[in-house]
């Protein structure tokens, strides 16, 4: 059985399958994000409780990672997939239809166990399937789909809730995912290379704890929590502020300042390739600092200096997940793709109470709680990156007195 190799029909096929995977999921996951001024004035609620609408779903979906990947062990990735797909774009059409905030946050939660599906197992196909020269070049596609999905996501609903309503604009994103679902399912090539494995839940348990036995992972899954806690705390309450006087800008405006996700994409790869060049505990240093230094920018009044600022601000994100992301599968010494998926655990676990604490903040102090509790979470992961370098060194250090000793 043969890998799927650049170049060919069927590899094409499985890239833009993917793509249009990814895209429909973060369309999806983050398209309330940008409508958390409409939802809150609407249902008469506090900026921090619409935010629930956000958190519900990342933690949902954190969780159901956990499970899904596991199942697609026993049965398969495809048909998980194409199932996660088709289910979170209906249910992406029926929150539009939410009659109150209890539904609402019912069928987001639903949305977050129904999304697992992609991020959990769309890896292991392409690792599966794909030829290893050609791996590198589907996973970039993937991975853009992933965070051009969140961008336009933000946008179209953005710019549909200034022509329609809310309820309009996440019907959009329901419909736009569902075509995107059935062309994943049509388009994808069936796995030939999976084999299932028993259901041990045991096994698997007691693996997945070990993790944590690990020096140095636990310090990259805080970290992914604290900076995609920052991260989500900055653009969930942004808006209110924009939205309100003296900015006053429309949701259409609202939406397109998500399209400084561009600088992410950009320092992702770029910071990454550095960190391979310099080491990873000063690149992700460097990362984090910079992302301090745009928080702080945000606090100048001026609307152009606190754009630059998001800027600023996505670009270290981006670089410091990217980093962090990579370092644990180097730092995990068994079951690698356990050890992501509790990264990624954390990382929205942080996104769902990063997220909401970050409305307590701006309801009791305005932006500046909001940027004081995104500098108090970012110093803290540096100080874990100067502890996780230490624990990296000492690693490198007892691993070259072995060779020194085998010889």
């Amino acid at each position: 059985m043969s890998y799927l190799e650049r170049g060919t029909t069927n590899f094409k096929k499985a890239n833009w399958a993917l793509f249009a995977g990814g895209f429909s999921t973060f369309a999806i996951l983050w398209s309330t994000q940008p409508l958390l001024p409409e939802i809150a004035n609407e249902f008469h609620i506090s900026p921090a409780v619409s935010s629930l609408t956000l958190s519900s779903t990342t933690i949902s979906l954190a969780i159901s990672m956990l499970l899904i990947g596991t199942l697609s062990e026993v049965y398969g990735r495809k048909s998980i997939m194409t199932i996660s797909l088709v289910f979170s774009s209906i249910l992406a059409i029926l929150t539009a239809l939410s009659p109150n905030f209890h539904f609402l946050l019912f069928f987001r939660i639903l949305q977050g166990i129904t999304l697992g599906g992609l991020p959990a197992i769309a890896m292991a196909y392409l690792g599966e399937e794909i030829e290893p020269k050609s791996l590198g070049m589907a996973m970039g596609l993937y991975i853009s789909g992933n965070s051009i999905g969140g961008m336009s996501g933000r946008v179209i609903s953005g710019i549909l809730t200034d022509f329609f309503n809310w309820h309009i604009a996440l019907v959009g994103i329901g419909i736009v995912s569902l075509l995107a679902s059935i062309f994943f399912w049509f388009a994808l090539p069936n796995s030939t290379h999976f084999q299932p494995r028993k259901f041990e839940i045991g096994k698997l348990v007691k693996s997945l704890m070990s993790q944590f036995k690990e020096p140095g992972l636990i310090h990259l899954f805080t970290i992914g929590f604290l900076v995609m806690g920052g991260f989500v705390t900055l653009y969930n309450y942004v808006g209110f502020q924009l939205v309100a006087p003296p900015y006053s800008l429309s949701q259409t405006l609202v939406g397109f300042i998500f399209l400084v996700y561009i600088v992410g994409t950009f320092s992702s790869t770029w910071m990454g390739m550095l960190a391979d060049q310099h080491g990873r505990k000063r690149i992700l240093q460097i990362s984090l600092i910079i992302l301090l230094i745009g928080a702080v920018i945000t606090l100048n009044s001026n609307l152009w200096l606190k754009i630059a600022g998001i800027a600023i601000f996505t670009f270290g994100f981006f670089a410091a997940h990217s980093i962090a992301s990579g370092w644990v599968g180097k730092l995990s010494t068994h079951d690698k793709a356990q050890a992501s998926s509790l990264y990624l655990f954390f990382y929205y676990a942080g996104a769902s109470i990063g997220g909401t604490a970050g409305g307590t903040f701006y309801s009791e102090h305005g932006w500046i709680g909001v940027i004081g509790m995104i500098v108090f979470f970012g110093v803290l992961a540096i100080v874990l990156s100067v502890r996780l370098g230490m624990i990296a060194k000492k690693r490198l250090q007892l691993a070259s007195h072995k060779m020194n000793t085998a010889n």
